[in-house]
């Protein structure tokens, strides 16, 4: 199953919220703040790549309030 990990980084004072918003998403497996250069990681999965790429691509990226991500896809059967 095609999952990946984002990075987030949101404006000062939204990391709340977008937690909030991220975990009602469909895909979403886990999300948690962190400390560090990002402030959000976020585990999303799908039963194909694109659904996968469209959760990152037009959920997440484009939420108010997120200024950048990351996106790190698991190499699936490696681990």
């Amino acid at each position: 199953m095609p999952s990946a990990y984002v990075l987030i980084n949101c404006d000062l004072g939204s990391e709340e919220e977008i937690i909030r918003e991220i975990r009602k998403m469909e895909g979403v497996k886990e999300v948690e703040g962190t400390y560090g250069v990002y402030d959000i990681i976020t585990k999303v999965e799908s039963d194909s790549m694109e659904k996968l790429k469209n959760i990152i691509t037009w959920k997440i990226r484009r939420m108010p309030k997120v200024r950048s991500t990351v996106t790190l896809i698991v190499i699936e059967g490696q681990g």
